[in-house]
């Protein structure tokens, strides 16, 4: 399928200027950093201006920035309202043929912005982003160079934290699923036109969600690995703390799924994607907190061998019949099943076991009660929350996102297929049940890995 109309390519592809966006929170130690390496940037060929967004910091930024740094112009703003919607607004405010954008916590090499400029300037006229590439501060070790979707809209930066000996970055001018929001470069009127970063999603994976939106309109992503950058890794991020950062994290990647599946594949992968959301968060409340496991508990469901009421039943002489040796099959309910006598007073039996049973387990004994203490049980429990009131937002960004399609699904899956990584506990299991299997579409191909071959885990 076609992208965007070819005519006018050359108008299309002129870049002459640019804006670097700056999104920073109490982040002024590391702008400390930053700014000289802005500062020594090789001339681009365009004009440059360096815009920053400052999310209420109360470190002294904006006085800092203002006073050391006057031609730099600073939107002063009292509250953090996020990554997404801070760089909407500089983004807003610009007047710029493109929009280079550029994590606080980064040191850029000197020819950084001129490899992106060069980048856009040489891509065909479809291509809407460049994505650089990132490294550690000492610059052995790879941050980003491109990344992978699972099928429930959480990403993967391939090969994260491997010495650049054994990693494997892309290659210049090679197609990426989506441009990474700390080093990118992006046509200001692309952006805009897709709808910027959603603001629903505060931060994290908001760039993964454009640059779905980008190939889902026509338009392409690209790589220029040239243009560098050293990273402080999770330096901003620890400031949310690992509670607020897993309740983002999964947040946003059900509403990733949600708004960007086209209308083939979204019925199909939807019960997998909630199964997953579900399952996760049932086993953080019953392994993760003091008495979890009663959340477990199920009086009614199917009895098995060696049930207290399956042993009340044959105490009482009630084996019931046998077709062929089998063991007659035990139904703990009243009315399911053949309305025979015989297993009337066997779910009765098992009925009362069971009930009896659960009241001795927590009734009346308040030590035993669940109690949701768990950092990562509390994050996952808000996370739900947090989408089911966000939903009705999110439907109408959907229509929004599913009416400028130009490109199906399958096409650009085609290109990056989907990966399926157990990430989270109880995942390994759940992945490998035929349950789950189940509910995955059969022509749709996964690239099934563990995470220790996505990524560098440490232990």
């Amino acid at each position: 399928m076609s992208g965007p109309e070819t005519a006018g390519a050359g108008s299309r592809n002129r870049i002459d200027s640019v804006d670097v966006l700056v999104v920073s929170w109490n982040g002024r130690h590391h702008l400390e950093k930053l700014f000289p390496a802005l500062g020594e940037q090789q001339d681009p060929g365009v004009v440059v201006r360096i815009r920053v967004f400052d999310n209420g910091s109360t470190d002294g930024t904006v006085e800092w920035l203002r006073s050391t740094h006057p031609a730099v112009e600073v939107v002063e703003n009292p509250v953090n309202i996020g990554f997404s919607a801070a760089n909407n607004r500089l983004a807003e405010r610009s007047t710029a043929d493109a929009l280079a954008l550029v994590n606080n916590d980064t040191r850029p090499r000197p020819d950084w912005l001129a490899e992106l400029v060069a980048a856009l300037r040489e891509a065909p006229p479809d291509v809407a982003a460049i994505s650089g590439c990132i490294l550690d501060w000492e610059g052995s070790r790879l941050d980003f160079g491109r990344g992978v979707m699972t099928f429930d809209g959480h990403a993967f930066q391939l090969d994260y934290h491997r010495a650049l000996e054994v990693a494997a970055p892309p290659t210049s001018g090679s197609e990426l699923f989506f441009p990474c929001g700390g080093n990118m470069i992006v046509r200001r009127d692309r952006f805009l036109a897709a709808g910027g970063f959603d603001e629903g999603f505060f931060a994290y994976l908001e760039d993964v969600d454009l640059g779905w939106r980008l190939w889902s309109g026509g338009e392409r992503v690209l790589s220029a690995p040239a243009a560098v950058v050293h990273h402080r890794s999770m330096a901003t991020s620890d400031l949310l703390g690992n509670a607020f950062r897993g309740m983002l994290f999964e947040r946003n990647a059900y509403l990733t799924a949600f708004k960007n599946y086209d209308a083939e594949l979204w019925p199909q992968l939807m019960p997998a994607v909630q199964m997953t959301l579900l399952a996760r968060t049932q086993h953080l409340l019953a392994t993760c907190n003091p008495n979890g496991e009663q959340l477990s508990l199920d009086p009614f469901g199917p009895l098995q061998d060696g049930d207290d009421g399956a042993a009340a039943a044959a105490t009482a002489g009630d084996s019931g019949p046998t077709a062929g040796g089998a063991a007659p099959r035990r139904w703990p309910i009243v009315g399911i099943g053949p309305r025979t006598a015989w297993r009337r007073a066997r779910a009765r039996v098992a009925l009362r076991s069971r009930l009896g049973r659960l009241r001795r387990r927590i009734g009346g004994v308040p030590d035993r009660v669940p109690a949701v203490v768990d950092e990562r049980t509390l994050a996952q429990v808000r996370a739900v929350s947090s989408i089911l009131r966000q939903l009705d937002g999110a439907a109408k960004r959907r229509c929004l996102v599913q009416t400028r399609r130009r490109r199906p699904d399958r096409e650009i899956f085609e290109r990056f297929p989907l990966y399926l990584v157990p990430t989270y506990p109880g995942d390994e299991a759940l992945f490998r049940s035929d349950g789950f299997k189940a509910l995955l579409p059969e022509e749709l191909t996964l690239v099934r890995r563990t995470l220790e071959e996505v990524m560098e885990v440490e232990r």
